[in-house]
């Protein structure tokens, strides 16, 4: 059986590239739906380049934090081909 952190590492590794989830959906994803903010932080300790952390942005469309520096996410997800929609 997966750990929730397991879980949420799968669902965000499966988000295509110029895409992006929500901390929640994520959370709903793994299955538990009121964990946006454990997601948040799971995600910050992440190092892995297989877990695309720079494609999870906040509820209200901002792009949120990132354990490399929110201009590096930005920049990352523009290069992809991601629009900021506000």
């Amino acid at each position: 059986m997966l750990s929730f952190t397991e879980k949420v590492y799968k669902v965000v590794s499966k988000i295509p590239r110029g895409k992006v989830l929500t901390y929640k959906q994520v959370a709903e994803k793994a299955g538990n739906a009121l964990a946006g903010l454990a997601v948040g932080n799971i995600l910050h300790k992440n190092f892995n380049p297989a877990i695309p952390c720079h494609r999870v942005i906040r509820s209200d469309g901002k792009f949120g934090g990132y354990n490399r520096g929110e201009k590096a996410k930005r920049k990352i997800l523009e290069k992809e081909g991601f629009k900021q929609i506000l």
